[in-house]
């Protein structure tokens, strides 16, 4: 219920100041927003120590059948990738300032459970931890990367390492190993053209739908696409592209790409579709029926063009061994069979 009181009371703030700026004219809509959406619980990943009965002494999950114990839960803030920290264990609180730890392979291993975060299961994590450790923005793009805007979805701090290592190197694309600015004027292959093109139509489509998680796996998968690409041409669009998702560190490179203005002004890029047009295709080369190589030929090309080059290539001289096809079957678009 509180929670429900606390955005009701956002709402009604918005609409005030909208209706007041309205007024003034400086805004050109009566009401701030045309839908409601409503945000679904974060739920929180609770951590637990267990406790050996009548003692001060703490035994590791997966070494807890051996003992009769407690189950106690523990500040999620000071665990990580279920590992608790001993001495922040013991400032904790002071009952636990003399606590003796039982460890398997040197470490303590907390048990978990997804539950509603609250202050009494310590599962409360704390925004500004995360920062200090992995920045705003990898705090922010995490939060999206969740799980459906809509929907209930667990908090799980094991998971933002993921986010975090993807922002680096994005960044690291903009800089050679010395840490130099190296973003390259080249122009860019219709490789990676059709990659940040694809991404682009991506990205606007789920903002559109408020699919943020879905964005942020997009430009995972971009990144990848990409590879060592440092093209001016693509990092470009690309940094204006992520500015809402990742703001600190889109603003950052945007100066460094030699900009005055805020990223912010720049306008959002806009889905080319020539570039997502397929010109070639990869073709599965099955010999006898059993997949034996890939090949990419043009989708312009006639099937007897695609036969001649596919019996020519070396992976099927190696299967033919000296022998010429009974028949080569090429269905456009779709696959290569050769029959010996």
């Amino acid at each position: 219920v509180g929670g429900i009181e606390h955005a009701t009371g956002h709402l009604m703030y918005s609409r005030f100041w909208n209706m007041f700026l309205y007024d003034l004219g400086y805004v050109c809509e009566e009401e701030p927003f045309r839908k409601l959406v409503n945000q679904g619980m974060i739920q929180g990943r609770s951590n637990f120590v267990y406790r050996v009965v009548g003692t001060n002494r703490f035994v590791s999950l997966g070494l807890k059948d051996q003992y009769r114990t407690q189950e106690i839960h523990v500040d999620v803030n000071i665990v990580r990738n279920d590992l608790l920290d001993l001495e922040a264990f013991r400032n904790w609180m002071p009952e636990y300032r003399d606590a003796e730890f039982i460890l398997e392979d040197g470490k303590y291993v907390c048990g978990w459970a997804i539950e509603k975060m609250s202050k009494s299961m310590y599962n409360v994590v704390n925004p500004d931890r995360i920062v200090e450790r992995y920045g705003a923005d990898t705090l922010r793009m995490y939060e999206m990367f969740l799980g459906p805007l809509e929907q209930s979805k667990p908090w799980d701090t094991n998971g933002i390492d993921g986010v975090h290592k993807f922002l680096r190197r994005f960044w690291s694309r903009f800089f050679d190993r010395g840490g130099a600015f190296a973003v390259s004027d080249e122009p860019a292959t219709d490789k990676e053209l059709k990659t940040l093109h694809k991404t682009i139509r991506k990205v606007n489509e789920d903002i559109e739908n408020f699919s943020f998680n879905t964005s942020v796996a997009a430009f995972m998968i971009c990144l990848n696409e990409l590879g060592e690409c440092n093209k001016r041409a693509v990092l470009e669009p690309l940094t204006i592209l992520i500015a809402p998702f990742a703001p600190h560190i889109a603003e950052e490179l945007w100066h460094r790409l030699g900009h005055t203005t805020t990223v912010c002004d720049a306008p959002y890029p806009a889905c080319d579709e020539k570039y997502l047009a397929e010109s070639s295709f990869e073709y599965p080369v099955s010999v006898n029926g059993k997949l034996r190589f890939k090949k990419e030929y043009p989708l312009a090309a006639a099937p007897a063009e695609v036969q001649a080059a596919v019996v020519a290539e070396p992976e099927a001289q190696k299967w033919l061994d000296g022998k010429t096809p009974k028949k080569v079957i090429v269905v456009p678009g779709k696959i290569i069979n050769i029959v010996v």
